[in-house]
């Protein structure tokens, strides 16, 4: 692990691989520190031959927690959404993420990158992807979003689960609790996972770092970014598009609609997964994502 400093704050980096290989950067979903990158999905990518990156985001994780920010209830930034203000009370968007992202790779002396994200994750790897063409090899959105007002949403009760879980005065066994009750809501029914080995997980995520209010502001950022259409419609790197067909939490749709912004965009559906990288589906994800790096480096080497 490092510590990187990027776009004014500090991050926490982990690298895998050789650094002379291709690079591929993860970027994380909401709430998700670069431990929810399952570890047989990043060794299967450093041991096909690439340098592999994953960071906590800002307010995550062991990166820097902007508590001096305000930190406001997603319910009041979804209010001041309808009003098109939600911009005056998030203390920052995600387009401000992605120029994190952008810093890390400068910080590495990365110049270019295949781009990999995961639901919030995939959001700002759009920006990303739109506004630095010149810096991305290929993008990957896995169970993500263009955050296009007209597709259908989660269920009010998960929705409820994500605006409401999380509280500062929450002990650490109701922590558990509640992420454990959130995953069960919205992970893979019967995604194979060990149940004693998860709750383990769960519990070293929280121990590496609890951050209720860092969370909050990057559900704000979500919200106040608002329509990302703008951005996804102007990607020019090869794309591909990995959703389940089972997610509660960001529906099918929303992935097809980043597929059908991409000019090219290829659109892989995880039959049952839903918005996690449960061991049952990890296999056919990693090789979707495998192929897509590989045919994106021959077609590199072939235009060189």
């Amino acid at each position: 692990m490092a510590t990187i400093h990027s776009n004014g704050l500090r991050f926490e980096v982990v690298q895998h691989g050789e650094t002379s290989d291709p690079a591929v950067v993860l970027v994380m979903g909401l709430a998700a520190q670069l431990t929810r990158w399952p570890e047989a999905f990043v060794q299967a990518l450093a041991e096909s031959g690439f340098r592999v990156i994953s960071f906590d985001n800002r307010d995550v994780g062991l990166s820097q927690k902007l508590a001096a920010k305000r930190t406001p209830s997603p319910v009041w930034v979804s209010l001041l959404d309808l009003l098109g203000l939600a911009g005056l009370a998030a203390p920052y968007k995600l387009t401000d993420m992605a120029a994190d992202t952008i810093g890390i790779m400068d910080a590495l002396n990365i110049e270019d990158a295949h781009i990999v994200g995961a639901s919030m994750g995939g959001m700002i790897s759009q920006i990303l992807c739109a506004e630095n063409p010149q810096r991305v090899k290929s993008l990957t959105a896995i169970m993500s979003s263009t955050n296009n007002p007209a597709l259908p949403r989660a269920d009010p009760s998960i929705s409820k689960e994500v605006f409401f879980a999380r509280s500062e005065s929450a002990s650490r066994e109701d922590l558990i609790e509640n992420t454990l009750r959130l995953w069960q809501l919205i992970g893979t029914k019967d995604g194979g996972r060990d149940e004693n080995e998860f709750r383990q997980q769960v519990a070293d995520s929280i121990d590496r770092n609890s951050s209720p209010a860092g969370i909050r502001r990057q559900l704000a950022a979500i919200i106040a970014t608002r329509d990302l259409r703008a951005w996804t419609r102007r990607i020019e790197a090869s794309s591909l598009v990995i959703h389940g067909s089972d997610d509660p939490l960001v529906p099918l749709a929303c992935g097809q609609d980043i597929a059908a912004s991409i000019d090219g965009a290829r659109m892989e559906i995880i039959e049952g997964m839903g918005h996690d990288l449960p061991p049952r589906h990890l296999t056919e994800v990693t090789a979707h994502v495998l192929e897509h790096l590989h045919r994106c480096e021959a077609a590199s080497v072939r235009a060189a």
